[in-house]
């Protein structure tokens, strides 16, 4: 049984239906004990809202004995579900409800699966787990690859593990009606990331080694450089083709197994990478 429903009494009806309902959806249920199918549309309420106390506060009213409460709210009937926004109605439905009926009026209200997912890779983001992000924004994005909040943040992901040309890809598919000023700031950081990813040190290493194209202590200095600003897949392109022309470099394999290492799980640069290596040692 859901333990956290709040039961509204005259004391606490300003806070709940007016002040709780600016920061999240208040679900209303107007029951009474001699009403046996509001007792039980309330039972199943609260199992059907447990878990989900950050997107819905449930709350209920006992019209015997909230009757002031009952008759400001206008009822017909018993049961009475009311949805609260901003201290306003927005939905509700009376009557006994079957199992199907009441799901799909709750499914309108509820957070869907790429919600919940948009909030964990935003947190994981927050706390610079960007790595740990991408799963969750991924599988948002698979589930619903046309909303502008979902592709901001998987860009951010992609600008920050260094797929620049992918978050510039995802971006450009941002419609103008949705390019306000969060979208303006990945923007920035796109330009900036890009800006970085050419660093004075490697257009210099970059010169040093056209020069002398044979050399492996240079490619692998690249190679470091690449990966600290996030060009891993050049840096890995570089690391592999030493391996390949000299199987005993253990520097190059240990650089390359240390950028394997740092990427994201499930990274299909990890995965291709991985299996080439295998190939080549096996």
């Amino acid at each position: 049984m859901n333990t956290s429903v709040v039961e509204i009494n005259l004391e606490n009806f300003q806070q709940i239906v007016v002040e709780e309902s600016k920061s999240k959806l208040v679900l209303i249920d107007f029951w009474a004990e001699q009403i046996p199918e509001s007792v039980e549309l309330k039972n199943k309420l609260a199992i059907a809202l447990q878990g989900k106390e950050e997107a819905i506060l449930f709350a209920t009213v006992d019209c015997q004995a909230q009757q002031q409460i009952a008759q400001q709210f206008g009822l017909q009937a018993l049961p009475t579900v009311i949805v609260i926004k901003d201290g306003q109605p927005i939905d509700g439905v009376s009557g006994p409800q079957t199992d199907e009926a009441l799901q799909a009026f709750l499914v309108k209200h509820l957070p869907k699966e790429e919600d919940e997912l948009l909030v964990q890779a935003k947190q994981l983001l927050a706390q610079n787990n960007v790595n740990d992000a991408l799963t969750p924004i991924a599988k948002a994005y698979q589930l619903d690859s046309s909303r502008a909040d979902i592709k901001l943040v998987l860009a951010q992901v992609y600008i920050q593990t260094g797929k620049l040309s992918e978050a510039e890809e995802l971006l450009a598919t941002i419609t103008m009606i949705d390019q306000d000023s969060d979208y303006q700031a990945v923007m920035a950081k796109l330009e900036l990331a890009s800006q970085a990813a050419d660093s004075p040190e490697i257009k210099a290493l970059e010169t040093q080694l056209a020069s002398e194209p044979d050399n492996s202590s240079l490619k692998q200095q690249l190679a470091a450089q690449y990966n600290q600003v996030n060009r891993n897949e050049e840096a890995l392109a570089i690391l592999f083709r030493l391996m390949q022309a000299d199987a005993s470099d253990q520097t190059s394999k240990t650089l390359l197994l240390d950028i394997l290492k740092a990427l994201p799980d499930g990274d299909p640069l990890a995965t291709k990478y991985r299996r080439k290596l295998y190939t080549l040692m096996y």
